[in-house]
């Protein structure tokens, strides 16, 4: 008897218009008339339906817009690059349900600000990307059963909560995808799947609908790229359109650093469980090679206070309380909260029994990113993992377990990322080893507010000296 082998990587990268390309060079193609737009987006479509009955990663398709987009003459430094909005900002035209079924599918009246200012740089959606409800959890999974898989393996997971974007960059559908990050949102999805994810300092893009609204405003918008110099080039774009004065500009980061830096290794969160030995080592195998590249590598421990995880998951509760308490005034009278997934309702009932402690931890929250960089002290970087363990098979953070369980398991995942969103520092995931399974394990560098473009420059370096092993190879 013959065993059937069942081949759990997947990817569509094939011999068409967009080939192996990243972003950027899609766009030199397009420009130097080698492509059309039209041809790069056909591609796209063709590559989604290749793989997404694998993947189940796309929330809507807008494929026959995004063909009309590509007949039209484009500006920006991405024109006619295929790409993706996650499922949580308003793109008109298309239904916003934030991985939601309280929410209808109404389709959205107009573009949200950094739904505008990503299509400035000239990139054509061809749909909206799949998330968890209201972006709560570290994987994307629902209580209907629906799921992303990982490219890499599509028994585990693509990460959290921008994992349909990740799932469909990493695949090669699209070169770049829109994520947004409130607690690690687009450096855990870069992380497991093998990509780059910068959250940038805090205002450094216009902020969404949601994040204003926001006392802490923890959520930045971003992409997710197989490639630091896509990266760049969208940042570099991106603040042609907007320019945040209060910030020192990004510009376009084309070369990697030349000059040595102090960087801080932190190899343990101080809120969650020790990391475990697999990522340990590769974090120090990296440290290794910084030190290398003639960079000066000490140990670092956080200055975090120790109300900090504490103060996190009350304010992230908050948020989930607002939505069953206010959904109706906030997304209309057709919110539905008896649809609601429960992580959604127990984070809830948490914020709920803890609601007169709100002003001491929205208070000690604001004040983190004061603290963050008083306490950064003389290291230019810090070096840590992005997660406390290797990435989790699909069903481990399961929505549908019981809320403190589930819940408990995110903690104890998602021991680094938290600090950036509270602070509003910049913080970059870079896919710079594999675990034994061959699993992307990811690495994250962080830096003071502002200095989005060092980030870049020394992941520029890191790539150059350990390239990042592509899916298809």
């Amino acid at each position: 008897m013959t065993e059937t082998r069942v081949d759990t990587r997947v990817h569509a990268f094939t011999d068409d218009a967009l080939g192996e390309h990243d972003a950027t060079g899609v766009a030199e193609l397009i420009r130097a008339g080698q492509i059309s737009a039209q041809e790069a987006v056909d591609a796209a479509i063709a590559r989604s339906g290749a793989v997404e009955s694998r993947l189940t990663a796309l929330e809507f398709q807008d494929f026959d817009r995004a063909r009309a987009r590509a007949q039209m003459t484009r500006a920006g430094g991405l024109a006619g690059v295929p790409s993706l909005f996650k499922d949580n900002v308003p793109v008109a035209g298309a239904p916003m349900t934030e991985g939601s079924h309280a929410l209808s599918r109404t389709p959205q009246k107009s573009d949200g600000k950094i739904v505008a200012q990503i299509l400035q740089t000239g990139v054509i959606p061809i749909g909206t990307s799949r998330m968890p409800e209201f972006g709560w959890i570290p994987t994307t999974e629902r209580v209907d059963g629906t799921v992303v898989h990982n490219p890499w393996h599509t028994d585990h997971s693509a990460g959290g909560s921008s994992g349909g974007s990740a799932a469909y960059v990493a695949a090669g559908v699209v070169p770049i995808a829109h994520g947004n990050d409130g607690g690690g949102s687009i450096r855990i999805p870069a992380a497991v799947c093998g990509l780059v994810g910068l959250k940038p300092t805090r205002g450094r893009l216009r902020m969404g609908e949601a994040a204003a609204s926001m006392p802490v405003r923890i959520i930045s918008d971003g992409v997710l790229t197989r490639s630091v110099r896509d990266t760049a080039l969208f940042y570099a774009e991106a603040e042609k359109t907007y320019r945040n004065t209060r910030l020192p500009g990004v510009g376009l980061v084309d070369r990697p650093l030349d000059r040595p830096l102090r960087i801080g290794l932190t190899l343990d969160s101080p809120f969650a469980p020790a990391t475990d030995d697999e990522t340990r080592t590769a974090l120090q195998e990296l440290a290794s090679t910084l030190e290398g590249l003639g960079h000066r590598i000490e140990p670092y421990v956080p200055d975090v206070p120790t109300s900090f995880k504490t103060d996190f998951v009350d304010y992230w509760s908050m948020l989930a309380m607002s939505v069953k308490d206010t959904g109706r005034l906030v997304f209309g009278s057709s919110f539905d909260s008896s649809q609601l997934e429960p992580m959604t309702l127990g984070l809830a009932a948490h914020a709920r029994r803890r609601l007169w402690r709100a002003p001491a931890y929205i208070s000690r929250l604001a004040a983190s990113g004061r603290q963050y960089e008083r306490s950064f002290g003389d290291v230019d970087l810090v070096l840590s993992p992005v997660l406390c363990h290797t990435t989790p098979r699909l069903g481990y953070l399961d929505p549908t377990l019981p809320w403190e369980e589930a819940f408990g398991r995110v903690l104890d995942y998602c021991g680094f990322t938290p600090l950036h969103n509270a602070t509003g520092a910049p913080s970059i995931s870079l896919p710079t080893a594999q675990t034994r399974d061959g699993l992307p394990l990811g690495a994250m560098l962080s830096a003071r507010r502002g200095a989005d473009a060092l980030l870049l420059e020394t992941a520029l370096q890191i790539e150059e000296a350990v390239p990042f092993r592509r899916i298809n190879e």
